[in-house]
Protein backbone atom coordinates (compact mmCIF):
# COMPACT_ATOMS: atom_id res chain seq x y z
CA UNK A 1 0.00 0.00 0.00
CA UNK A 2 2.54 2.66 0.75
CA UNK A 3 4.40 1.43 -2.63
CA UNK A 4 1.05 2.72 -4.21
CA UNK A 5 0.75 6.08 -2.67
CA UNK A 6 4.57 7.01 -3.16
CA UNK A 7 3.93 5.83 -6.95
CA UNK A 8 0.61 7.96 -6.79
CA UNK A 9 2.92 11.13 -5.19
CA UNK A 10 5.83 10.61 -8.00
CA UNK A 11 3.13 10.81 -10.86
CA UNK A 12 3.13 15.19 -11.04
CA UNK A 13 7.16 14.92 -11.07
CA UNK A 14 7.12 12.60 -14.65
CA UNK A 15 5.15 15.59 -16.38
CA UNK A 16 8.29 17.63 -16.74
CA UNK A 17 10.28 14.00 -17.85
CA UNK A 18 7.74 12.95 -20.56
CA UNK A 19 7.46 16.41 -22.08
CA UNK A 20 11.76 16.31 -22.20
CA UNK A 21 11.13 13.30 -24.07
CA UNK A 22 8.89 14.42 -25.99
CA UNK A 23 10.99 17.21 -27.27
CA UNK A 24 13.81 14.93 -27.78
CA UNK A 25 12.35 12.52 -29.74
CA UNK A 26 10.94 15.03 -31.48
CA UNK A 27 14.03 17.18 -32.71
CA UNK A 28 15.10 15.19 -35.25
CA UNK A 29 11.89 15.11 -36.95
CA UNK A 30 11.91 19.34 -36.71
CA UNK A 31 14.83 19.98 -37.59
CA UNK A 32 14.85 18.13 -41.01
CA UNK A 33 11.80 20.22 -41.99
CA UNK A 34 13.52 23.44 -40.97
CA UNK A 35 16.56 22.58 -43.51
CA UNK A 36 13.74 21.74 -45.92
CA UNK A 37 11.98 25.35 -45.44
CA UNK A 38 14.73 26.90 -45.66
CA UNK A 39 16.68 24.61 -49.25
CA UNK A 40 12.70 25.65 -50.77
CA UNK A 41 10.93 28.41 -52.34
CA UNK A 42 7.31 28.81 -51.88
CA UNK A 43 5.45 29.84 -54.42
CA UNK A 44 4.42 33.34 -52.99
CA UNK A 45 8.55 33.83 -52.03
CA UNK A 46 8.75 33.31 -55.88
CA UNK A 47 6.19 35.71 -56.67
CA UNK A 48 7.57 37.82 -54.37
CA UNK A 49 11.34 37.53 -55.69
CA UNK A 50 10.14 37.99 -59.19
CA UNK A 51 8.35 40.84 -58.54
CA UNK A 52 11.61 42.94 -56.96
CA UNK A 53 13.55 41.74 -60.04
CA UNK A 54 11.06 43.03 -62.18
CA UNK A 55 10.85 46.46 -60.46
CA UNK A 56 14.58 47.05 -59.99
CA UNK A 57 14.36 45.83 -63.97
CA UNK A 58 11.95 48.82 -64.55
CA UNK A 59 13.93 50.98 -62.27
CA UNK A 60 17.19 50.43 -64.21
CA UNK A 61 15.19 50.98 -67.24
CA UNK A 62 13.52 54.04 -66.67
CA UNK A 63 16.87 56.15 -65.00
CA UNK A 64 18.52 54.90 -68.62
CA UNK A 65 15.56 56.29 -70.47
CA UNK A 66 15.96 59.58 -68.25
CA UNK A 67 19.74 59.82 -69.20
CA UNK A 68 18.97 59.03 -72.84
CA UNK A 69 16.41 61.91 -72.84
CA UNK A 70 18.47 64.60 -71.35
CA UNK A 71 21.28 63.80 -74.03
CA UNK A 72 19.43 64.17 -76.89
CA UNK A 73 17.99 67.50 -75.78
CA UNK A 74 21.90 68.67 -74.82
CA UNK A 75 22.56 67.68 -78.31
CA UNK A 76 19.33 69.00 -79.85
CA UNK A 77 20.39 72.33 -77.45
CA UNK A 78 24.27 72.38 -78.83
CA UNK A 79 22.87 72.61 -82.63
Amino acid sequence: MRLGWVMLALVPLTGGCVSTVWNVATAPVRAGAQVIDWTTTSQSEADRNYGRKMRKKEAREGREMRKEDARRRRERDDD
